[in-house]
């Protein structure tokens, strides 16, 4: 265990990032296509907010518009006129790490190949990118970005080029693409929605009226006014032209690993994925949490806004009152923030404040959903004693964060997760609270019974449903990182 005093003046602010989101619609009603893409983007912002773009496929003329920044930053007014009606559009959020970006690879992604036109938005990470990488490049590949999406769309054109239709040539290029992949991909005359064997990243299927929509979210929907029709099934491709919906399970029926953090800090609470509600599920947490860890206490209060819900399940299941005690600013940019990291102490003291009045003599629960580097619940601990609480009780909705993820998740290595460092008894000393619990694995596991799938909890056991990478990918774009 490492007892350094400085630990957290050294770490990176940053704890688990958020994922991309995708979003796609094919146009069988009288409306702005253009405007519900972007509405149903804005939805999934959480997601990513380091990049934005819409394609808007007008017959087979594939026209994208795509920039750094928030939604409201990157798709303008003035941008989104140059943009043409059409049938068929799809949309993406990006969030990428500071050490891989990657202007280039702002989703959507255009190529155009002998078969026509092809735009690809992808949530996920390609675990044999370097090997197909290799391969591609030794047959004369020429890449533009370090972009997964660009891989896939790769392996998609050459794929094409001995199957019939564009659905086959997904298919077979599932055969050879391995990991964490949730698709939306625009043909020439077809939407298509692909999902990883395993289910890693969510996808989901909505309707509004006739027309059809893909999500990596069901949130999205209902922020348009649509129906949220079910899950893309891990494995399945699901292909929308003018006859409507088509499905192909060729891959359908393995062991399947949804990521356990969709549903602890992800996904937003009013999404629904593979049958289970991520309200309903961070709520459990909380009441498990009051179950496992129990204490006296006047008040509880979550870290928001992940932790909020969790909070509110401590509070019934312990009968403590739930109450606000921490004021998070929602309008700092998060774009400006990461492009200094001796910036981000700085800024974590910018987004985070305590209600003095709500803390003050109190003995309080505070509830996060993870741990991850420590820098944030350190400091939220520090505030609240600042403000006059008599205890700080830290609670995490979560099992210890202990290994990388391979899978999309922004944790590539062991390098500063900090319950890998310290046991909870140390690191609840480290960050000053009276007394620090976690959910454990098993409560974690039970809080879904309902769900269409099973979860990956690699990032707490160790235990990967996959082949993890054991090649490097050369990112010729920054520098060599893990994929």
């Amino acid at each position: 265990m490492r007892t350094d005093k400085n630990l957290f003046n050294d770490v990176p602010l940053k704890g688990v990032q958020e994922e991309c989101g995708v979003f796609g619609i094919y146009k069988n009603d009288d409306f702005d296509i253009i405007g519900e893409v972007y509405n149903g983007l804005y939805a999934l912002q959480h997601r990513g907010q380091e990049s934005a773009g819409i394609a808007v496929n007008n017959n087979g003329d594939i026209k994208c518009v795509k920039n750094p920044g928030m939604v409201s930053e990157a798709l303008t007014d003035k941008l989104l006129k140059t943009l043409p009606d059409g049938k068929i559009a799809i949309g993406h959020v990006r969030y990428y790490p500071l050490d891989a970006r990657d202007v280039a690879g702002i989703q959507p992604l255009v190529m155009r190949y002998i078969k026509g036109s092809l735009a690809i938005a992808h949530n996920g990470a390609i675990t044999n990118i370097a090997e197909i990488h290799h391969e591609l490049e030794q047959g004369g590949a020429i890449f533009q970005s370090n972009s997964n999406a660009e891989l896939i769309a790769y392996v998609i054109a050459s794929k094409r080029l001995v199957t019939d239709s564009i659905e086959e040539a997904v298919l077979s290029a599932m055969d050879m693409i391995k990991g964490a992949y949730s698709l939306v991909i625009s043909s020439p005359s077809k939407l298509i929605g692909a999902r990883d064997q395993y289910g890693f990243r969510p996808l989901a299927i909505g309707k509004m009226n006739n027309s059809w929509m893909i999500s990596s979210e069901s949130c999205a929907f209902d922020s348009l006014g649509a129906e949220f029709v079910r899950d893309v099934e891990p494995g399945e491709v699901v292909v929308i032209d003018d006859e409507g919906l088509h499905s192909y399970k060729k891959h359908c029926g393995g062991k399947t690993s949804l990521c356990a953090f969709e549903h602890v800090y992800i996904a937003r609470p009013d999404s629904i994925i593979d049958g289970v509600s991520v309200h309903k599920f961070r709520m459990n947490a909380g009441k498990a949490l009051a179950k496992e860890h129990p204490v006296e206490a006047d008040l509880v209060c979550g870290v928001p806004d992940s932790g909020i819900v969790s909070a509110i399940g401590y509070s019934r299941e312990s009968g403590i009152p739930f109450g606000l005690a921490i004021i998070k600013n929602k309008y700092i940019g998060r774009t400006i923030a990461r492009q200094q990291q001796s910036f981000n102490k700085r800024l974590v003291e910018i987004k985070i404040n305590v209600l003095k009045a709500s803390v003050q003599g109190k003995r309080v629960i505070i509830i996060d959903d993870s741990i991850v580097r420590g820098t944030t619940c350190a400091h939220i601990v520090k505030l609240l004693k600042e403000a006059g609480a008599k205890e700080v009780h830290m609670r995490i909705a979560s099992p210890p964060f202990l290994n990388p993820c391979y899978y999309g998740t922004d944790i590539k290595s062991t390098d500063n997760l900090i319950a890998r460092q310290f046991s909870a008894e140390e690191l609840c000393q480290k960050i000053g609270a009276d007394s620090l619990g976690y959910l454990s694995l098993e409560g974690l596991n039970n809080l879904a019974p309902c769900s269409n799938v099973g979860f990956c909890t690699a990032c707490f056991t160790g235990e990967y449903p996959t082949e993890i990478p054991t090649q490097v990918y050369e990112d010729k774009f920054s520098k060599k990182i893990q994929k």
